[in-house]
């Protein structure tokens, strides 16, 4: 059986994909396709620019985890910030990371169906894309 995340990723790639060959305004394009995606998994799924301007990430992006085992739910948020600016992030990333988990969980509608939510920054090279670093913090949404 295929996992609910992968079918609603893959409709989204298939959406932009079907799109990005036509001549239209690609971004009236992203801006259909994030609606419809919102209106599936809830409002406030897609991070807020708000969050992206705490950090001046380039790239975010957030996938959400459920499994089940004996009596007992995993449910994670993940939020994967990318390429931030290093003076930003600062020397305590970590308050940087609780701040975009609050927001992000204040403006998902559904968040509170989820137990935990790990917030990522990833830090690429330029020069060499294959060499990341990534630092991750994990927090009970209970707390916020």
């Amino acid at each position: 059986m295929f996992n609910k995340n992968f079918l609603l990723v893959f409709l989204f790639a298939s959406i932009i994909s079907l799109f990005s060959s036509c001549s239209c305004n690609p971004e009236n394009i992203a801006k259909f396709a994030f609606k419809g995606m919102e209106s599936m998994m809830g409002e406030g799924f897609m991070p807020s620019e708000e969050i992206r301007a705490l950090g001046d990430f380039r790239g975010m992006s957030v996938s959400l985890n459920s499994s089940k085992a004996e009596n007992h739910v995993e449910s994670t948020i993940f939020l994967k910030l990318e390429n931030g600016d290093p003076v930003k992030i600062g020397s305590q990333p970590e308050i940087l990371a609780r701040k975009c988990a609050e927001i992000y969980l204040h403006d998902f509608e559904n968040s509170e169906n989820y137990r935990q939510i790990t917030v990522q920054f990833i830090q690429s090279d330029p020069n060499n894309p294959e060499n990341i670093a990534m630092q991750e913090y994990t927090f009970e949404t209970k707390d916020f």
